[in-house]
């Protein structure tokens, strides 16, 4: 049996970022993420379980495998470290306006890389790579808590516009989507 399209994250590099596919090992790094308050404050508010970060990296692996996109680990080039993760996803949220019909980008970076601008070049490299897997006029979408203020300017830094403000999880969320060119 052939291996379906997109079941490996393709490699995506910026001038300090290399953006891979997820690995087993990156489990412990990726769990220390999402288990901190720092990082989960605008992202649901509460610390992942071991089991959550857990179903997480099977998510993301599972995107890649069946829908030909998904999430990478952000990876350091000059020290090979973890910074985060980020891709595009299709959750199937339950929410309205519906989101289902677009891929949902969203990011996540541990503490130690936050304000240093990691979250803008790495939002603009997949954005780059969705032009070309999505087609450069397509649409792309992210939800971010209202008061996530660095989140809401690194995607309007990279073309992102509000088009619904409403309730996510009973907390004030805005719906941004980036439209392409036409």
């Amino acid at each position: 049996m052939s291996e379906p399209p997109g079941a490996n994250a393709p490699i995506v590099e910026t001038a300090r970022l290399t953006l891979r596919p997820h690995r087993a090992a990156d489990f412990d790094a990726s769990f220390a993420m999402w288990s901190d308050p720092a990082v989960v404050r605008y992202i649901g508010g509460k610390p992942s379980t071991e089991q959550q970060a857990w179903s997480r990296l099977m998510h993301y692996a599972g995107h890649w495998a069946l829908m030909g996109f998904g999430y990478w680990v952000l990876e350091e080039k000059s020290t090979g470290i973890f910074a985060g993760e980020l891709g595009f996803a299709n959750f199937r949220r339950d929410i309205a306006p519906s989101m289902k019909d677009a891929p949902e980008l969203g990011w996540a970076l541990a503490a130690p890389f936050h304000g240093q601008g990691y979250a803008t070049e790495a939002v603009r490299a997949a954005v780059g790579w969705g032009d070309v897997r999505f087609g450069s006029a397509a649409r792309t979408v992210c939800l971010i808590d209202v008061d996530n203020l660095a989140s809401i300017r690194v995607a309007h830094k990279c073309g992102y516009d509000v088009f619904e403000r409403t309730l996510f999880n009973d907390r004030p969320t805005l719906f941004l989507e980036r439209l392409g060119a036409a």
